[in-house]
């Protein structure tokens, strides 16, 4: 049962019937925070509802498994998908609508249009997904069309994610407010993930020594030590922990993703430590914010 209201929260597949709902609400001097999501939600997605309600008097999550961020032998056939139980959990945090489009609905037959970050999405990520960006940004694109918020909310998990979306609202002249929110951790310092499920109880075991790796790096790159030596035993601590790939590790400009020079970071820089490997079957991504 939705928390403010005492009843089921709202669920609409159409962009009309949204629009419609979303019209009366700002007739009514309501404002509209956006969490849009693949499902499989987690407390790091219901965080996220929540910020937005503290910055929003209504709060529209969606849930669409996007195939173009997708690429062939990916799991998009195999991504957990539990309609019933996504919503009871919107339910549980107050969510005020359920956006569930179909395929369909997001992109109508004939569409020729997709929206390109350059430059940072060929980054990191990018660079081993490198169709994942571009449907991200499209899909975001549309979702924002639809649903017209004036405030939206990307978990700071997916940082490189978080950043295009910043760089293509400020691009294109969105005029939608984008917040970041926190990393949502289990007890041993794993960022929440719907990919988690794929872990096997020996994997979820190892699965924290990714952040850990990542912490321990940050802290050394806070007090001086020279970015490649500490990158160099960050890579080494991750694989020695079972899993079998590295991705990167990576030290990067906060804003535009590039990396940074191999030198001791001045006194007062931000920079972002962002990591991902492979564990058994899944990739694992994880990121640490580093202050001197």
């Amino acid at each position: 049962m939705n928390s403010k209201t005492g009843t089921l929260t709202a669920a609409v597949r159409s962009r009309a019937e949204l629009q419609q709902q979303v019209r009366a609400w700002r007739q009514a001097g309501e404002t509209i925070g956006f969490v849009p999501t693949m499902g499989a939600l987690h407390g790091g997605h219901l965080s996220l509802v929540k910020t937005a309600a503290t910055r929003a008097t209504k709060v529209v999550a969606s849930i669409f498994v996007n195939p173009t961020q997708f690429a062939p032998g990916e799991d998009f056939d195999t991504y957990p998908r539990d309609e019933s139980a996504d919503r009871a959990k919107l339910d549980s945090v107050g969510c005020d609508l359920v956006y569930l489009p179909a395929v369909e609905e997001m992109y109508p037959d004939g569409t020729r249009t997709n929206v390109r970050v350059e430059q940072m999405s060929d980054l990191l990520d990018g660079i081993y997904r490198p169709h994942f960006f571009y449907g991200v940004a499209t899909v975001v694109a549309r979702l924002f069309l639809h649903v017209q918020p004036d405030v939206a909310v990307f978990g700071e998990k997916d940082y490189q994610q978080l950043q295009i979306i910043r760089r293509m609202v400020r691009d294109l002249g969105f005029p939608i407010e984008i917040l970041g929110g926190r990393t949502t951790r289990d007890p041993d310092g794993l960022a929440q993930s719907s990919r988690n499920l794929y872990l096997t109880s020996e994997e979820r075991r190892a699965a924290g020594a990714l952040q850990a790796a990542l912490h321990r790096a940050s802290v050394r790159l806070s007090l001086g030590a020279k970015p490649a030596e500490v990158l160099s035993e960050a890579r080494d601590l991750i694989m020695a922990s079972g899993f079998r790939e590295m991705n990167y590790v990576s030290l990067v400009d906060p804003d535009t993703l590039e990396d940074l020079p191999d030198a001791p970071l001045p006194d007062g820089t931000v920079a972002r430590l962002l990591g991902a490997a492979w564990l058994g079957k899944t990739r694992l991504i994880d990121n640490i914010s580093v202050t001197r």
